[in-house]
């Protein structure tokens, strides 16, 4: 690794250690203030978030067109956003269908929805999975036990500091009789990043 002591995650962590340092010395925030405002939001952030948007797109499909349009203005109508840093986050929506499946990565560091998936999971910051699966995704969704048709055409998407992906699942079968609620329940997050089924 010589000498990078954590590769650019812990660059960037440095980094945003120093920005925090330069903040509280020139008084405009203090560290109580930072905690707090980072527990609200880490609060707030929750996998049943990302399955909510889920199961309103299986139910509304209006609400599914303007979420796969502009995911950030459609989070709205379910009280959500992608705000809670120094600039709202643009997300874009990627929706699995019989022919594609999607999934998501980033392969600099870790981003993520946060507010929609709640903390990352570790091997999503692995560099293992940031590297394979865009070489491999085929291979690595089946170490998740998750095989597609290898018909099935699979795209990887790589989210940035900038801009941040959810995978929209397909909706199972057998679910027309469910209401919102419990087509929530039946999402996980490993689904909403797309090496799951739902």
């Amino acid at each position: 690794m010589s000498g990078e002591h954590g590769g650019p995650a812990a660059s960037i962590a440095a980094e945003v250690r120093h920005v925090e340092t330069l903040l509280e010395q020139r008084g405009l925030v203090n560290s109580a203030e930072l905690d707090t405002a980072l527990q609200a939001f880490l609060a707030r952030a929750n996998p049943a978030n990302g399955a909510r948007v889920a199961a309103r797109a299986w139910l509304d499909a209006d609400f599914r067109a303007r979420l796969l349009t502009d995911a950030n203005e459609s989070l709205a109508d379910l009280g959500l956003s992608m705000g809670g840093g120094l600039q709202e986050q643009r997300l874009k929506v990627v929706q699995n269908t019989e022919d594609v499946h999607n999934v998501i990565v980033c392969t600099l560091c870790s981003c993520y929805p946060i507010a929609l998936l709640g903390p990352s999971p570790t091997w999503y910051k692995s560099e293992a999975y940031r590297s394979r699966v865009v070489r491999e995704p085929r291979a690595v969704l089946a170490e998740f036990g998750f095989a597609l048709d290898p018909a099935t055409a699979i795209t990887v998407w790589d989210a940035s500091a900038e801009s941040r992906y959810l995978v929209l699942p397909r909706r199972p079968a057998g679910t027309e009789n469910l209401d919102e609620h419990e087509l929530a329940a039946l999402v996980t997050r490993n689904g909403l990043i797309g090496v799951a089924a739902i």
